[in-house]
């Protein structure tokens, strides 16, 4: 069987074409070859290594043994590999470690390096996610012991917040903190659903761990964030003794087997030593500051998998041969074909091919935008591309996981029964997609968070910056011969996002604010959908003049004639038509989904909690 993962020329096509690099000093080494090198080692990286370790890893999955959780075997070839070239952190500065890539440069290696396993590269995120906790709030010592470690993969690390009664509603946590005469704390506490919390392809496992200290005020205020290494690190950096941090349990999941997802029990039968991170009580907010990050991280997991069944589905059709074509009628002498001819077919893959490019586009903007910001030169042009990472991470996070679920769902489909067996690898992959949806706050938080917070943050000025965005590529588009129709569309849909948040963010600030947020998903998955035709709509814009110099023409039939012999002709045109299917046959549901958000309806609030059902 191929090993797929992504369209190596879309990737390009939005790196060079749509996107392009950041013009900053700080990136000036990064040119075009350089970034091609970049993206083909990621790729041959995954395609060689880590996707070999994803059916194994899946069957496998983890061990716990004594309290020491077991990796699959294939995995630690992969990981020395991994830390080997240094991927983890390739966006980081040099300062600590890290490549200094551009954010951009680093998705699109990453998206290769998750879609080929991304219970593998979970144990990379979580702790990458740790060491920027570390460097953005560390003290001096904290830094000089921790950091490189981490970043360079020597050391593992985790995020500890969720409890068994305190899930979604951290505030509601019991694990406590004491402080000891040294300044150290002792943590005393269970915590569940960790990611990599316990494994053998590091050394040490450094725990960010949200606790309370004696005396603190009851929620989210009274919260503060301690470093609590799995062993005790000595003045010269050797390790010491175990700190007691102890798995008493793995999950056993519907999908990502390969990644350990714990129980962990600190300080129940000795104490868990911990140094305090950051400022007494503010743990919520300086975890939340890494929040952002973690979220697109789950969003690029989904986007991986999704574009990895896309490929995968692409390539069954294509040699699958299976039935005649319907246009042959009843010829008794007409053949088997592909079944990439048949019409629902097509359907499907078009509808994982448009929700594939404009997720990559989407997750590579958001991406850039951090580029943007780090690369701006005033504190307005900070704020403003920071504004819109904060508008663009529920649609990454959300919108794109709920849409990568489905992509996975019609792979599946795609390969028929073959799809459901566990020979084929779309099973696994709709299994492992499903989690991303929950992951680092459920999408129900994800929509609340749009309505509740970047819709009106700041009056409405970064959540304008968004819409600024989008006209900005509906006028660019409005120029470009050959895409008029979809232009009109996807200007008229805007319109209507736009009076759709205005009615649906007031009511949200009125007495009506339950009603709102019964609607909050709604909204948000029609902002995702307005936001799809964007990405699409701005790559057409891209690929229509491009389409006519090389094929000489627009016309279809001079199209179709020269796309089999002409690649890029088969390329372009392919962006303008799967922009034209989205806009036409996807995007007008959004219409009737923002019609049913400003109607109101009240069943969600009014239902009868007992006419849900009897027992």
């Amino acid at each position: 069987m191929a090993q797929l993962i992504s369209d190596r020329r879309d990737v390009d096509f939005v790196l060079h074409e749509q996107l392009g690099m950041v013009e900053h000093k700080s990136f000036a080494e990064f040119n075009k070859k350089t970034v091609d090198l970049i993206v083909s080692e990621a790729r041959n990286l995954a395609i060689k290594e880590i996707l070999p370790t994803q059916k194994p890893g899946d069957e496998e999955g983890c061990i716990l043994e004594n309290g020491t959780v077991k990796v699959p075997e294939c995995f630690k070839r992969a990981w020395e590999l991994y830390k080997d070239g240094e991927w983890l952190a390739m966006t980081d500065s040099p300062e600590v470690g890290g490549q200094g890539m551009p954010k951009l440069v680093g998705l699109a290696a990453s998206e290769y390096l998750v879609g080929a396993n991304p219970a593998f590269m979970l144990y990379s995120g979580m702790t990458h996610g740790a060491a920027k906790l570390v460097e953005e709030f560390g003290t001096k010592e904290q830094k000089a012991i921790y950091m490189k470690k981490m970043f360079s993969g020597e050391w593992g690390g985790t995020m500890l917040l969720t409890e068994p009664e305190a899930g979604s509603d951290v505030g509601a946590l019991t694990t406590s903190a004491k402080l000891n005469d040294d300044g150290t704390y002792s943590i005393t506490g269970t915590k569940i659903f960790i990611s990599a919390g316990e494994h053998d392809l590091c050394k040490n496992i450094i725990h960010p761990v949200l606790a309370r200290i004696e005396g603190s005020p009851a929620g989210t205020k009274g919260i503060s964030l301690f470093l609590v290494p799995k062993y005790h690190v000595n003045p010269d950096g050797s390790l010491g003794a175990f700190n007691n941090v102890v798995c008493t349990g793995i999950e056993e999941k519907m999908g990502i087997h390969g990644n350990a997802t714990c129980t962990l029990s600190l300080g129940e039968k000795a104490p868990s030593i911990g140094t305090l991170l950051g400022e007494i009580n503010q743990g919520m907010p300086e975890m939340f500051r890494m929040m952002n990050e973690a979220r697109a991280f789950v969003g690029l997991q989904a986007f991986g998998v999704a574009t990895a069944s896309y490929m995968y589905a692409l390539e069954y059709a294509r040699t699958r041969v299976q039935g005649r074509n319907i246009s042959a009628g009843k010829d008794p002498n007409a053949k088997g074909v592909p079944i990439i001819q048949h019409p629902d077919v097509r359907r499907q893959l078009l509808n994982m091919k448009a929700w594939v490019e404009g997720m990559r586009s989407l997750i590579y903007l958001n991406g850039k935008c951090a580029d943007m910001k780090a690369a701006a030169s005033t504190d307005e042009e900070r704020e403003k591309y920071s504004d819109l990472i904060e508008v663009l991470t529920p649609l990454v996070k959300g919108y794109v996981t709920d849409k990568a679920l489905e992509v996975c769902s019609h792979g599946v489909q795609v390969y028929g029964g073959y799809g459901y067996i566990k020979e084929f690898p779309v099973e696994q992959l709709m299994r492992d997609s499903r989690i991303f949806m929950i992951y680092e706050g459920t999408n129900g938080i994800q929509a609340m968070d749009l309505l509740g917070r970047k819709l009106g943050m700041k009056k409405g000025k970064s959540f304008g910056y968004f819409i600024e965005l989008i006209q900005n590529t509906i006028k660019e588009a409005k120029a470009v011969e050959g895409i008029e129709a979809i232009t009109a569309k996807t200007e008229k849909a805007l319109d209507k996002l736009l009076s759709t948040a205005k009615i649906i963010g007031d009511r949200s600030r009125s007495a009506d604010m339950v009603n709102a947020y019964s609607f909050a998903h709604p909204f948000l998955e029609v902002t995702g959908d307005i936001t799809m035709a964007w990405m699409l709509l701005w790559r057409a814009s891209v690929a229509a003049p491009k389409l006519a110099q090389k094929a000489g023409s627009l016309d279809r039939a001079v199209i179709k004639e020269k796309a089999d012999k002409n690649k890029d002709v088969a390329y372009y045109a392919g962006q303008i038509m799967t922009a034209e299917f989205f806009i036409n046959t996807i995007l007008p549901s959004a219409i009737g989904k923002m019609d049913a958000i400003v109607d109101g309806d009240r069943s969600v609030e009014e239902m009868p909690e007992v006419s849900f059902g009897s027992k």
